[in-house]
């Protein structure tokens, strides 16, 4: 079952029970980077990760911290979703090259145990003369403390290459391709339940659901949240999951106007 919840990811989860909720957190959170200066970071989305000048994509919030900002409030975030992860579940969390450095202490600080790397090779970037193609994303993974070796999960590949969403199937920015997270999801536990507190598109979520798994998900964007409700209609088409779907956001309304 899917269940998609619109508002702050730390809103949301500090009114959650501190139960052992979840299985897996998988999450491509805002990265606060795109530039070198402050003042490009602070630019709007579309100028930072499209080519296109007229992005048909919205902007989305988080984007335009400094470090420490970024820090604290992953910190946070990281940290409640960890009080309600099992014990030996598993963080994956997508990050660029400039943010890897922090985004390593800011996991370790919230109480996961940090793993390693993986990263995903996107393939189609654009070129830069005389520079190293920026074609990579990276990984960075964890542990709720210790990691059970018998934990009936597949050996996943250290390196993912998969090219950039694309066409019709694209609604966000910085989406990421179906065919990547459903590798990805993999790592959970099977049948498990995976949080991801900054949903975007709903990429994570949908993987999950035709990888036999169970999601929650946060969207602070209205606009991104109704479009990720849309991305996963036209991939599951039940009419149980339909109804599935429908009512985890109508809870959550119901929840805000009391």
């Amino acid at each position: 079952m899917i269940q998609m919840m619109q508002g702050h990811a730390l809103t949301i989860l500090r009114e959650m029970p501190r139960d052992a909720l979840f299985d897996s957190v998988i999450t491509d959170p805002p990265y606060a980077s795109g530039a070198a200066t402050q003042s490009g970071i602070s630019a709007k989305t579309s100028t930072k990760y499209t080519s296109s000048k007229n992005c048909p994509y919205p902007d989305f919030e988080g984007d335009a911290m400094d470090k420490r900002s970024w820090a604290n409030l992953m910190l946070q975030v990281l940290l409640e979703a960890r009080m309600r992860t099992k014990p030996g579940g598993v963080i994956a969390m997508f990050v660029d090259w400039r943010q890897t450095p922090v985004a390593s202490d800011v996991m370790q600080w919230a109480g996961w145990t940090w793993r390693g790397m993986a990263q995903w090779d996107k393939g189609n970037c654009r070129p830069q003369k005389g520079r190293f193609r920026q074609q990579t994303e990276n990984i960075l993974w964890g542990s709720n403390g210790a990691l059970p070796v018998d934990r009936p999960v597949p050996c996943l590949p250290g390196v993912f290459t998969c090219p950039n969403v694309s066409g019709k199937e694209r609604r966000h920015q910085t989406q990421k391709p179906l065919e990547l997270m459903r590798q990805i999801v993999r790592i959970c536990v099977p049948g498990g339940c995976i949080l991801d507190p900054f949903m975007g598109s709903g990429t994570t979520l949908l993987a999950a659901e035709l990888e036999g798994y169970d999601a929650i998900g946060f969207e602070l964007n209205e606009a991104i949240f109704r479009s990720a409700q849309e991305l996963s209609l036209i991939h599951i088409s039940e009419p149980t999951r339909q109804a599935e779907i429908s009512y985890a956001v109508f809870c959550l309304k119901k929840k805000k106007n009391k």
